[in-house]
């Protein structure tokens, strides 16, 4: 029997793969250890793989569909209607099986390894910059029982460590001071590390190509743009041209963390969402007389 859809339940060391027919008949349903993984599919005939999208799911996709398989990503939100009973890795796979092959289900674009990388970029700069937060905090709350205020601004606060790192001497018990000193240079070593991704993320926004366009857009400077690009799909379907609620959705996590009112959120998402489309499906800069 000739399996023509599986279903892929991902995992660290050992995923669980479900296949059928045409006629939706059950061929198998069983683990595969990490190392039979890719040869397990390199002896099939090419058929349609069903994954959630997860961490590791663009990587397996590229490889199997370097192996001649077609491979749809989905939302693990949009398999759960199918899951039929409880929950174990052999339900999971079949579940996965059969939301791929419904024909309204909503697929992830499989991101290439140079989208990756630039992701990596900014999840990595993401994670400091909550841990340089997180320490400005803690800063700000042990000198204010001294008595010592810092403004709020991270432009005070990094002038504020970068003094006391400096040698400015407070008047604090010896023990104090010394806290203080470990975390200002502790905070200024984040507060660099920060910079040199920043730094990095701008060198890449001038070598491409379909970042630069990005950046030609009022407001989008060098880390929304490559964000953008590194996270964003856009999609052209039949005569009319729409935008993927995937961007739409991107692009509204990127401007809500500029933006107070929810409406006006919303409404600039939607608008820039709709840039953002005509600018990379057009390959041309951005113009005011020509925006959607």
């Amino acid at each position: 029997m000739q399996v023509t859809t599986i279903g892929v339940d991902l995992a660290k060391n050992v995923f669980q793969v479900h296949g059928i027919t045409a006629s939706e008949e059950v061929v198998f349903n069983k683990p595969l250890p990490r190392a039979q993984f890719l040869p397990f599919f390199a002896k099939l005939e090419p058929c349609l793989i069903g994954m959630e999208s997860c961490s590791s799911a663009h990587h397996w996709a590229r490889e199997l569909t370097s192996l001649g398989h077609e491979v749809r990503l989905i939302p693990p939100m949009s398999v759960k209607p199918y899951v039929k009973r409880g929950k174990s890795d052999a339900i999971d796979a079949e579940a996965i099986c059969v939301a791929v092959t419904r024909p309204t289900m909503r697929f992830v674009a499989i991101k290439t390894v140079e989208q990756q990388s630039l992701l990596s970029l900014h999840r990595a700069r993401d994670l400091l910059v909550h841990q340089r937060t997180q320490l400005i905090n803690g800063l700000r709350g042990l000198v204010a029982e001294f008595g010592i205020y810092i403004p709020r601004g991270l432009a005070r606060v990094i002038g504020f460590a970068e003094d006391v790192t400096l040698g400015e001497v407070l008047d604090l018990p010896d023990i104090a001071k010394e806290v203080i000193h470990n975390l200002c240079e502790q905070l200024m070593a984040l507060h660099n590390r920060v910079r040199w991704y920043e730094e990095r993320l701008k060198q890449v926004a001038k070598e491409d190509v379909r970042v630069r366009l990005l950046r030609t857009i009022p407001g989008v400077g060098a880390v929304t743009a490559s964000a953008i690009f590194a996270c964003c799909r856009y999609d052209i379907s039949g005569p009319t041209n729409t935008v993927s609620p995937r961007t739409c959705q991107q692009v509204t996590d990127i401007t809500a963390r500029t933006q107070t009112s929810p409406v006006a959120t919303v409404a600039m998402a939607n608008k820039s969402a709709q840039i953002v489309w005509a600018v990379l499906t057009r390959n041309e800069p951005y113009s005011p007389s020509a925006a959607v």
